[in-house]
């Protein structure tokens, strides 16, 4: 089945285990999607630890970002790249690997034309919220990706 849809192609990749490298690296999953709504889990482990001995803001940012742009895609009635213009991050309790798994939950709070903007959370297993991002996310006709 080739994909119609922003939605469509998340799905896919979801249902394949398709894995972008960055979400590779991090052992981020994407776990869930609907029109408007992405969630990604991960572990914070020592693997992503900064010199103080807790998560890097990094691998928060990174969930962040994902869940915030695939948010935008899974709401697109084409196959339109989401293209990250603007991040805001606040952290809100540190991550490390006593938290267990972590969700990412991005959301749209508004889609226009050409821009998207939405937000998202990391929780834990409780809901203690880690930190939260809004982003402001240009909306761009399908570039060639070059699979060589």
């Amino acid at each position: 089945m080739k994909p119609a849809t922003g939605l469509d192609e998340i799905r896919l990749m979801i249902e394949r285990g398709i894995k972008p490298p960055m979400m590779d690296l991090l052992d981020i999953d994407l776990t869930a999607a609907e029109e408007g709504r992405v969630v990604f889990t991960a572990t914070p482990s020592r693997r992503v630890y900064n010199p103080l001995g807790i998560a890097h803001g990094g691998f928060a940012a990174t969930l962040l970002d994902s869940a915030c742009g695939l948010a935008a895609k899974s709401a697109t009635k084409d196959l339109t790249d989401c293209v990250t213009l603007e991040l805001k991050i606040s952290y809100h309790a540190a991550l490390d690997e006593n938290v267990g798994e972590v969700r990412a939950i991005g959301t749209v709070v508004s889609m226009g034309r050409r821009v998207a903007h939405t937000t998202a959370k990391i929780v834990d297993s409780d809901d203690r919220l880690y930190a939260t991002a809004t982003s402001t996310l240009l909306l761009a006709a399908r570039r060639t990706r070059d699979e060589g």
